[in-house]
């Protein structure tokens, strides 16, 4: 990504979780980067297309690293717990971007439609390690879909918690333990380290 596309990334990551997609401006954008209003329209036709380049590029950031442990020499089960990691440590290092998108993943204008495409395809990645840990027997058979999307769920749910808490967190101690949670609602106890 170029300088000037990384600085409208990070300046529409702010302006859409401070004012909402409906209302973000293009101005607001341009102004929040330091850039023309012209050169933003030099490289992007209109909001929504903004909107969609930063779900794009954020997922494909995550994605990339999750897709990186699908090639590890590893169990299924210790993938996993990486996957939860990176995960963890994306939403807490992009807040702003969490924000951004768990505020569109609803409703059936185009944007919101192909964000929830993404996060399929980003889940997909997950079940791969959910059918074989089954296969393996380490996980009691169900429906994998489903159990990747819970999966995904949990871990979103403690960035939510992040989100609204005041005072200062640990980030290791709450990865730990929403690792330690979420495998144990798969059935898995195991002591977990870095």
């Amino acid at each position: 990504m170029n300088k000037t596309k990384s600085l409208i990334f990070e300046s529409a990551i702010k302006t859409f979780s401070e004012s909402g997609y409906r209302g973000a401006t293009m101005d607001d954008i341009a102004s929040n980067a330091g850039l023309a209003k012209g050169t933003l329209y030099y490289n992007f036709a209109s909001k929504e297309e903004i909107f969609n380049f930063i779900v794009e590029e954020g997922l494909q950031i995550l994605q990339n690293q999750v897709i990186e442990v699908q090639y590890m020499d590893m169990e299924p089960i210790q993938k996993l717990i990486k996957i939860c990691r990176i995960q963890l440590t994306f939403l807490y290092g992009y807040t702003n971007f969490f924000k951004v998108v768990m505020s569109q993943l609803w409703g059936t204008e185009n944007r919101q439609t192909e964000l929830r495409e993404k996060i399929r395809k980003y889940i997909n990645e997950i079940e791969i390690n959910i059918k074989a840990a089954m296969e393996n027997g380490q996980i009691e058979k169900g429906d994998t879909e489903l159990i990747a999307f819970q999966f995904f769920g949990s871990l979103c749910s403690s960035a939510i918690y992040e989100s609204i808490h005041i005072e200062e967190i640990s980030l290791e101690n709450i990865i730990d333990s929403t690792i330690r949670f979420t495998l144990k609602g798969l059935g898995i106890h195991i002591e977990v380290a870095n």
